[in-house]
């Protein structure tokens, strides 16, 4: 946990706020993205302004081929170090072993258990040194995220998280990709607003929430743990 105040105006434009963070916590501000469209836009952000933010990216093994592919177009067009983190082999051998590769969709806990070994333990790996944790969270992706506050320390972490985005709206964030030419991931054109492991991500329709598509068969909480709040 920081050690020190925070800056007075975290609450102004994310550029200032960053850099502030970052010269005060130099090398401990990171940034985890998952390449959705908020986390594109903080990328773009974030390049185009030279911040000295630390780039994380969880691998989970099951990621969409659009999605790695978009990864490695997103490393070229910015010239940036983001660094992958991988599930631990033993553990992912073992559940997999025991419970089959598409235990995900026998039971909650399976599937939570699975979402612990290729996301959250990598999670704090990435973690691991940080003062600041960066997310691209914005108020207005789900019901679960509506009241997120743009500064917090975040119980599950024991960090401070900071979302910069959070009060972009959907018009800000799509003028922002479109002015800057960001890279997005080209199954956004395709149905996929939100977009994680393929076995737990589906296109949706036009009527439907955003994230309906994130683990679709159990209604769940459509949050994978990452941010419990």
């Amino acid at each position: 946990m920081t050690s020190q105040p925070l800056p007075l105006n975290l609450n102004v434009d994310p550029i200032i706020a960053l850099n502030e963070l970052c010269e005060l916590y130099p090398e401990q501000v990171v940034f985890t993205t998952s390449l959705g469209l908020e986390d594109q836009a903080l990328t773009d952000l974030i390049a185009r302004n030279n911040i000295k933010v630390r780039l994380a990216t969880l691998d989970t093994g099951r990621l969409f081929p659009e999605s790695y592919s978009l990864l490695d177009r997103t490393r070229a067009k910015y010239d940036i170090d983001i660094k992958s983190y991988f599930p631990d082999t033993l553990s992912l051998e073992e559940f997999v072993n025991e419970n089959g590769m598409n235990s995900i969709y026998n039971s909650i806990d399976c599937r939570k258990t699975c979402c612990k070994i290729r996301k959250i333990d990598p999670l704090f790996r990435a973690l691991e040194g940080a003062q600041i944790w960066v997310t691209g969270l914005r108020a207005d992706q789900s019901d679960n995220r509506a009241t997120l506050p743009r500064i917090e320390k975040d119980s599950f972490t024991g960090l401070v998280k900071f979302n910069p985005l959070v009060d972009w709206n959907d018009l800000q964030l799509h003028s922002y990709l479109n002015s800057h030419s960001v890279p997005t991931n080209t199954l956004h054109r395709k149905g996929y607003p939100s977009i994680g492991c393929e076995p737990c991500t589906r296109a949706i329709t036009t009527e439907e929430h955003p994230r309906a598509g994130r683990w679709w068969w159990e209604n769940s909480s459509q949050e994978c743990g990452l941010h419990k709040g």
